[in-house]
């Protein structure tokens, strides 16, 4: 207190700006609302669409966004006007931004407008229409700087008027004298208790110094000298705000021993570093209000930068930086000038395929060959039966059956694998039925495929039942879970033409315009295996299964076959291992009893990426494979891409991967790469999980053997023969 009466009163206000929330309001999406909701995302801002007048008011006021951008194009579906009226009648409104966009127009004094702001709770819908615009423009850059001017000027502007607001209620209703002048120590602003201290009326003492005011026996005369005095030395009893005239709330640290008074924006001139400090999220996850976990932790790291040191905040900067982009779980893979095998794998394998189209259409024949007559499990040829018997072992020889079944192994390898993991019992279907459904989809299998045909989906099928005898992983799944892995196995890539994604995609194929260039064949090969289920009563395995349990079936399935496309093979190992793999072993480490690794393992997320892992390694096993199956392997996918390249030749395509060129591509070399970068650290967390000894032992030994190759400079499958 001072002089035992008058209370000093000092605040030091550090109020940050939360990311701004943005209200879309179009009626339908096109190339305008999705360049503003990359915007958004772009500059951290939380942005909802609203389809509808009543829908945007609606949301409008759950959120109460700082901004409304309305689509005033298309009158046919609302009236821009209207949708200004509806928003400006509620309360929320009055720090609102409404920005509206119009259609581009040719005229002199409008090609350079940019969005206006609307900003006034007073705003007449002439001045709307007099051209207070944005001229639609589908440049995400466009749309994010005119967001980023928006949100510091009138977005921040509004938020310093809202927060005075709140200051100013708090301080009317404070038991302490506040009394707010500007530099010159004219008075600005008293609270009812200073009032009522000094013993006058506010409008005594509104715009006039201290020294000015009358002494009357109905006033503290005593204390008014006393503070006059003490601001005489500088020192600081009352607190100061200053209101230049461009509306900022300056800091300015005038006096001598004088308390520290922040800022509204609390981004003083003294701090310039902090300045381009930005506190924003990217936890907006479309329009839900669920907190996902990346939020709590980018609210924790928020959190956390108010009371570090510039050097700990810039370094939290950074690690905001990499929490915006969504491959949170795939490495920055950089540029292998020494390594081209790897990088043209990394191209091939995990690109989009964006690149200059040629205008060529490449569209590829089903193969809709007559079905042969079914066979049953009993009607196996005692030969094919004999080798079958070994199905169960992982020296299983696919190869072989390939030949004795004429190109078919995919059917009899099904009927023996779905009748031990009793999928006919499960499904409610005849054995008939089943037969009926394996030959369907091996028939759209393309024979012609080096590698891509029947006898890779009968490999896959294999690998992934051996997989699902494994203890751990038997212990994990249910199943509903084995019976979805299975079926994946056998159909994740019915119709595959023998190219990649990123060829289909440079080719202008029309599977990649249906699919928009992501994930083509795995969303292809997933959406015709239901299709060609579906459509014939005869091979509908799932006829008989009620809804709930063929919805959570079909999901499960689409989910291990979209699991093998490569792009997304760093995200899908890493949250294995950083999910599965470490917990358990830290669990073990600690000599706990089984049920903690248990628990891990059986929870929903961890047994979807427990599936993933599964059809994944599934699906690439092939270094792990004997020596003898290993080499045959690698020259299929080899032919296989050397055919691709061919192609791309022809058709004057970009050529996705230029060392498998069939004239000077080193297989040896293009093995010891898909190895190294994408085998190795793969199979390790599998291994760790499943137990797998032998297949490590095959893996080891089959890149000695491509490392011997390589280092006799030798570029095909085999040695040379001794002279």
């Amino acid at each position: 207190s001072f002089c035992g009466q008058c209370s000093s009163l000092s605040l030091s206000l550090s109020i940050s700006l939360s990311p701004s929330q943005v209200l879309l309001v179009f009626a339908k999406e096109d190339g305008q609302s999705d360049a503003f909701w990359w915007a958004c995302d772009r500059a951290g801002f939380r942005c909802n669409i609203a389809r509808t007048p009543e829908s945007a008011v609606e949301c409008f006021l759950d959120k109460n966004h700082e901004i409304v951008v309305i689509d005033g194009r298309h009158s046919q579906y609302f009236e821009a006007e209207a949708v200004c009226r509806l928003v400006r009648a509620t309360k929320p409104s009055e720090h609102t931004v409404l920005l509206a966009i119009v259609p581009q127009t040719s005229h002199p004094q409008t090609t350079h407008c940019t969005v206006h702001c609307v900003a006034h709770v007073s705003l007449s819908l002439s001045i709307y229409r007099s051209g207070q615009r944005y001229e639609e423009n589908i440049s995400v850059s466009a749309c994010y700087n005119e967001l980023l001017q928006i949100e510091h000027g009138e977005v921040r502007c509004q938020f310093k008027l809202r927060a005075c607001n709140s200051v100013f209620t708090a301080l009317d209703h404070c038991q302490e004298a506040v009394e707010i002048t500007s530099e010159d120590h004219v008075i600005q602003y008293v609270n009812p208790a200073f009032e009522h201290m000094m013993g006058y009326h506010k409008g005594e003492l509104i715009g006039k110094e201290l020294t000015e005011l009358p002494k009357s026996d109905k006033n503290r005369a005593d204390l008014l000298d006393t503070i006059n005095t003490c601001i005489k030395k500088g020192k600081s009893i009352i607190l100061c705000f200053l209101f230049p005239e461009s509306h900022s709330l300056r800091h300015r640290d005038r006096r001598k021993e004088s308390v520290d008074a922040r800022s509204i924006s609390s981004r003083s001139s003294d701090a310039p570093s902090l300045q381009n400090r930005r506190y924003s999220s990217v936890a907006r996850i479309h329009s839900m209000t669920i907190e996902a976990p990346i939020t709590k932790v980018i609210n924790i790291i928020n959190a956390a930068q108010e009371s570090s040191p510039v050097s700990v905040a810039d370094a939290l900067d950074r690690v905001l930086e990499i929490l915006r982009t969504t491959e949170l779980y795939s490495p920055q893979l950089a540029s292998k000038e020494d390594d081209p095998h790897t990088n043209d794998l990394v191209g091939g394998l995990m690109s989009d395929g964006l690149r200059s189209l040629s205008g060529n259409e490449y569209v590829f024949s089903k193969n809709m060959s007559q079905l042969a007559i079914p066979v049953t499990l009993n009607d196996i040829p005692p030969a094919i039966a004999e080798m079958l018997d070994d199905e169960d072992q992982w020296h299983f020889n696919i190869l072989e059956l390939e030949a004795a079944t004429c190109m078919r192994p995919l059917t009899y390898l099904g009927l023996k694998i779905f009748a031990r993991f009793s999928v006919c019992e499960f499904l409610s279907c005849s054995e008939a039925t089943l037969r009926c459904w394996l030959q369907v989809i091996e028939a759209n299998y393309h024979a012609s495929n080096s590698y891509h045909n029947s006898t890779h989906a009968a490999d896959v099928l294999h690998a992934t039942a051996y997989f699902l005898r494994k203890e751990k992983v038997k212990g994990s799944l249910d199943q509903l879970d084995e019976v979805a892995a299975l079926i994946a196995a056998t159909v994740h890539d019915v119709d595959h033409p023998g190219r990649t994604n990123s060829f289909l995609c440079n080719a202008g194929s029309e599977l990649a315009i249906l699919y928009n260039d992501t994930a083509v064949l795995e969303s292809h090969h997933a959406a015709l295996a239901f299709q060609l289920t579906v459509r014939d009563i005869k091979s509908n395995i799932f006829k008989n299964i009620d809804r709930t349990q063929f919805r959570t079936l079909r999901q499960a399935i689409i989910d291990m076959v979209l699991a093998t496309e490569m792009t997304r093979h760093f995200e899908h190992v890493n949250k294995f291992a950083n999910s599965i793999n470490k917990p358990m072993a830290a669990i073990e480490d600690e000599g706990s009893d089984n049920e903690g690794p248990a628990s891990i393992r059986n929870s929903p997320e961890n047994r979807l990426l427990i599936k993933r892992m599964m059809i994944k390694c599934a699906d690439v096993a092939n270094p792990c494979r004997p020596l003898e199956l290993c080499i045959e392997w690698a020259g299929r996918i080899s032919e296989e891409y050397f055919s691709q390249t061919d192609e791309e030749k022809r058709e004057a395509l970009p050529v996705v991967m230029p060392v498998f060129d069939r004239n000077t591509c080193s297989i040896p070399k293009s093995q010891i790469s898909f190895i190294d970068y994408f085998i190795t650290d793969m199979f390790d967390a599998w291994d760790a999980f499943a137990s797998l000894p032998g297949l490590m032992e095959h893996l080891s030994e089959n890149y000695k053997y491509w490392k011997g190759l390589d280092d006799m400079k030798c570029k095909s499958l085999r040695p040379p023969s001794p002279p």
